[in-house]
């Protein structure tokens, strides 16, 4: 009877990598962005030499913000290679440039940083940057595996650890949805994410910084 119930269980963590497999998507949200209204879309394309660019982009009459990341899978995990973090707000532009370098073990950043931003941060295995958390989510809260990561971006290394707040609803397209809400909170910030089983990207972002909502994403629909 053990030997059964460990096949079974085996068998569905097996059902639910594949069910994860990375795939190409394009997903459209309603969103909200220092306040105001705006437009967004996360997107996954195939790139050469079997990587992988992972996209977030928002803009609004205020302006744009393009976060973009460039990573393979690799033991089963997803490895950043590089990363754009693009801003402009009315008259004030900003970009902040990563590089993970695996043969080195190391990540730099350049452009738009401080001087004790640069790095190198040592690399480990299993390090993610900020967009593939998004994507880890989603994998992971499928395969009920734990949501523990280590951060690396912006210039620093840091542990995120999100909590399982049980089931919530969203809307999707109109149609009422039954979804996973995580949460985690760290200083002054704290990011809810509402994963929905099947869709390969959160139906839900919510992310507030002093107690104040800096920017919602909704899903509208996913192709």
């Amino acid at each position: 009877m053990k030997a059964v119930r460990i096949a079974s269980a085996l068998t569905l963590l097996l059902a639910a990598s594949q069910a994860w497999a990375v795939k190409p998507f394009v997903a459209d949200y309603e969103a909200s962005w220092k306040g105001v209204q705006a437009n967004a879309q996360i997107s996954l394309n195939r790139g050469a030499d079997n990587r992988w660019n992972y996209q977030l982009s928002v803009s609004n009459q205020l302006g744009s913000s393009r976060q973009t990341t460039v990573f393979e899978e690799h033991g089963g995990s997803f490895r950043p290679l590089s990363g754009v973090d693009a801003t402009q707000v009315l008259f004030k532009r900003s970009q902040k440039n990563a590089s993970y370098d695996w043969a080195q073990r190391e990540a730099h950043w350049s452009g738009d940083v401080k001087a004790d931003r640069v790095g190198p941060v040592k690399l480990e295995d299993g390090d993610l940057d900020g967009m593939l958390i998004n994507l880890a989510l989603v994998r992971d809260v499928a395969a009920g595996k734990p949501l523990s990561y280590r951060l690396v971006d912006n210039g620093v290394a840091r542990p995120q650890r999100f909590q399982n707040l049980g089931k919530d609803t969203v809307t999707i397209g109109g149609k009422q949805q039954t979804a996973t809400k995580v949460s985690r909170s760290s200083d002054d910030k704290q990011v809810i994410v509402w994963i929905v089983d099947g869709l390969p990207t959160p139906a839900r972002i919510l992310q507030r910084k002093d107690g104040r909502d800096e920017l919602e994403l909704t899903l509208k629909s996913v192709r």
